[in-house]
């Protein structure tokens, strides 16, 4: 099967691809099939984005689409930025968003946080699988590393005694909630089959 993965992110394609590996026969960028959309997530949930984004794509194309929403969930802070976290601090600013999430956090003994992702495969004919991941840990009190993407170097992974600013593609892979939810999506279609 080929899929679409519905995403112009080019940290997020990587991983995907990296961690489905032979899966799938080909798996494709919206650049590669030059699909130029970019669906407002407006949902509430992971999974209302994962869903918006996906049944967007597929309009666009014959191919089954994956899509993902993901966020850090900061219990200190009612769950925030949840589905807001690429745009907390603005538009997809990394940085500014890790400065704001640290400045908010400042006061706070309770730093405790996790990563969840939703991922949904949207078929063609409109059927739907959908996997779900998460890690846990707590917010840093300042960056730590230089890898990966997003709130990564101020995140540390409990399951990895480290920051993922820190752990190697193959450590953060291993656990992460990217992962998760996608071998929990791989199990979904291996029920089916």
């Amino acid at each position: 099967m080929d899929i679409v993965i519905a995403s112009n992110n080019a940290h997020k394609v990587k991983e995907i691809k990296e961690i489905l590996g032979k899966k799938f026969d080909n798996m494709y960028t919206l650049a590669e099939l030059d699909i130029n959309c970019d669906p407002e997530e407006n949902g509430l949930t992971f999974l209302d984005n994962a869903l918006i984004k996906a049944r967007e794509i597929a309009k666009y194309t014959d191919k089954a689409v994956l899509s993902d929403d993901t966020g850090l969930c900061v219990q200190a802070l009612g769950g925030m930025p949840g589905v807001h976290s690429a745009r907390y601090a603005g538009d997809h600013d990394h940085a500014k968003n890790r400065q704001k999430l640290l400045k908010e956090l400042s006061d706070k003994n309770d730093r405790s946080a996790y990563f969840e992702t939703v991922v949904v495969l949207h078929y063609p004919d409109g059927k739907e699988a959908i996997g779900r991941g998460r890690v846990d840990g707590h917010i840093l009190q300042q960056e730590d590393g230089n890898k990966g993407f997003g709130y990564d170097n101020i995140f540390y992974c409990n399951d990895l005694n480290k920051s993922f600013g820190i752990a190697s593609d193959q450590e953060k892979n291993s656990v992460s909630h990217r992962a998760r939810a996608l071998h929990d999506l791989l199990q979904q279609l291996d029920k089916c089959i």
